[in-house]
């Protein structure tokens, strides 16, 4: 086999990086317990304002961590809960922020056709400093933006513990 020039170099180059990346990594991720409090703590800033919603917490891989529906919430609130907290932990961007954006640019409008994004608002990242540890998927008030204020209210109760 005969190798051009170019490509012994990206070669090269590639066996370089390889032989100075870290075989093992350390990642931060969301845990069971404060998993459980976000998702309580949404459901409660939602119930305060008269909303029953479900509230789905994810860790930064998008697995489910943490599920509470509200007593009256509808069935549904659980799988739209669930896919706003997968889509903000995929994309490490709030699904309001997400579904603006799609509206506004025809390019991005394309997202909703990736499997299991789900572009309403209510699903916020978790972040410590600027690592997404998980996220918070909030379904069932009237509105998105109703949603995410609920995932914010959540996230603002628990920041002293996103250290």
């Amino acid at each position: 086999m005969r190798l051009i020039p170019a490509t012994l170099a990206a070669a090269l180059a590639f066996t370089a990086l390889a032989a100075n990346a870290q075989a093992v990594r350390s990642e931060r991720n969301i845990s069971l317990a404060l998993a459980g409090q976000i998702a309580t703590e949404a459901v409660n800033a939602c119930a305060a304002n008269g909303y029953a919603v479900a509230a789905t917490v994810v860790d930064r891989a998008g697995t489910v961590r943490a599920v509470m529906r509200a007593d009256n919430a509808g069935p549904h609130t659980l799988a739209s809960s669930e896919r706003k907290a997968w889509t903000s932990a995929s994309a490490k961007n709030a699904t309001q922020a997400m579904m603006e954006g799609a509206q506004k640019n025809p390019a991005a409008a394309n997202l909703v056709y990736l499997p299991g994004f789900l572009l309403l608002g209510g699903g916020v990242p978790v972040k410590v400093g600027n690592d997404t540890i998980g996220a918070v998927g909030v379904g069932g008030a009237p509105g998105g933006h109703l949603d995410e204020q609920c995932a914010v209210a959540a996230i603002e109760k628990v920041k002293g513990q996103l250290q």
